[in-house]
């Protein structure tokens, strides 16, 4: 094999001219060979820039990814809330008991949730409240709070329910 075959050191020329040792085997053209720079002490280039950019980064990306998880948990629970809140609308405008109506209303609101009913002439509200952790077990609670208003049935007595069929 030849001992004349060029390296190449970024896009420049670099090292002396020399002849090849073996002419009838070699494939290089005669002239200047290419040869690596010596490295120096602490001459390491971009060597390792990967690695510490992603050791930068990572935790970074961790706390991001954690943000939105307990960004997407809170939406969750202020849904679950308003749909627990009209749920519990539509029960007390029915003329269903506060005990029917905590009942319907903890079947779809977040776990731990507070319930309120308060009536007003004719109208009824039912404001449903809850804790939820951003950070399960390590951090700090947020409470999310729906209310919704529904217009009572006319001819129903409050906590008696209208005759009829059963809801499915």
């Amino acid at each position: 094999m030849c001992l004349a075959q060029p390296w190449l050191y970024g896009r420049r020329w670099l090292g002396a001219t020399r002849r090849c040792r073996e002419p009838d085997v070699c494939l290089a053209p005669a002239g200047r060979v290419r040869r690596r720079r010596p490295r120096r002490f602490g001459d390491f280039g971009d060597a390792g820039m990967v690695t510490a950019e992603t050791a930068v980064v990572l935790p970074v990306l961790v706390f991001v990814l954690a943000a939105a998880l307990a960004a997407v948990s809170v939406v969750t629970a202020q849904l679950r809330c308003t749909d627990a809140a009209r749920e519990g609308a539509r029960a007390a405008a029915r003329g269903e008991s506060e005990g029917a109506i905590a009942q319907i209303v903890a079947s779809s609101a977040p776990e731990g949730s507070a319930v309120s009913v308060s009536e007003e002439g004719d109208t009824v509200t039912v404001e449903v409240s809850a804790a939820v952790a951003l950070f399960p077990g390590l951090g700090p609670a947020m409470t999310v709070s729906d209310s919704a208003t529904a217009a009572l049935e006319p001819g129903l007595v409050r906590g008696q329910a209208a005759l009829g069929p059963a809801p499915p």
